[in-house]
């Protein structure tokens, strides 16, 4: 394992060394999707790092949702369709439903094109690369609030590009069709004013509040998914985050009238 830190620069805690190491045999294949790791005292000891360095990188696979331990048992490579846990990656729409909000998706278009340059980088695919372009308006109890467009690389754009995404999810639709597991996503939450076309769409005026979100969703293999961007009113919805010691979660409401 990789042991560097000259030049006074702080060197890397060893379990996240060992960390990117087990996560990079896992997407390499040497242990496959639902295989069981070596028992942690046996694979500590091949590893040459203490059990306790071995734990801490362990749950740091599980956060990432590559491995699921199950005491008694052991440690096992997440396999493709258990790692689809849509709850613990719940979209702004799945949220709101679960608030008893009615949301309905209105799709306005779905095309296989030429990814844009920054859009190709984000999803790590060259230029020229194509993927599907999916372009949805989200009205909640009736109303236009969020504005999206999402991005989904070949060879899965082909292969769900005919999808009814006014009736299916897109995750549902990777998962059934692609047989790609969705295992984690980044997304960046940062303030903006609503351009022109976007307001229209959201029957806003035009510079009003709002808020841009861009995720980016990856499966269990590391590899970038989807490219989402959402312009969401900002008039009408709060985020809320719940902080632990370990842990966030982060929750969309609408904002109170009046």
């Amino acid at each position: 394992m990789d042991k560097s830190g000259d030049g006074g620069s702080p060197q890397r805690p060893k379990y996240r060394i060992l960390q990117d190491e087990l996560s990079d045999r896992i997407r390499r294949g040497v242990y496959r999707p639902g295989q069981a790791l070596p028992p942690q005292r046996q694979l500590a000891a091949s590893l040459g790092v203490t059990l306790m360095t071995l734990r801490q990188a362990l749950r740091g696979l599980s956060d990432q949702g590559l491995v699921v331990q199950e005491p008694g048992r052991g440690t096992f490579v997440s396999p493709p369709l258990a790692a689809y846990r849509l709850e613990s990656l719940r979209s702004l729409a799945d949220e709101l439903r679960a608030q008893g909000r009615e949301v309905v998706t209105r799709v306005l278009s779905a095309q296989v094109r030429r990814l844009p340059a920054g859009v190709a980088a984000e999803l790590g695919a060259d230029a020229g690369a194509r993927g599907l372009r999916l372009e949805r308006v989200r009205l909640v109890d009736g109303d236009p609030a969020v504005h999206q467009v999402s991005w989904v690389p070949e060879p899965y754009a082909t292969k769900i590009r005919d999808a009814d995404f006014a009736a299916t999810p897109l995750y549902h639709a990777l998962a059934t069709r692609c047989e790609v597991a969705i295992a984690a996503a980044t997304e960046s939450i940062r303030p903006v004013v609503l351009p022109a076309r976007v307001a229209e769409l959201l029957r806003l005026p035009a510079g009003g509040a709002a808020f841009a979100s861009e995720r980016i969703t990856r499966g269990v293999d590391g590899a970038a998914l989807v490219h989402d961007q959402a312009t969401i009113d900002g008039s009408r919805m709060l985020i809320r985050a719940d902080r632990l010691a370990h842990s966030m979660s982060l929750q969309w409401s609408l904002a109170a009238s009046g």
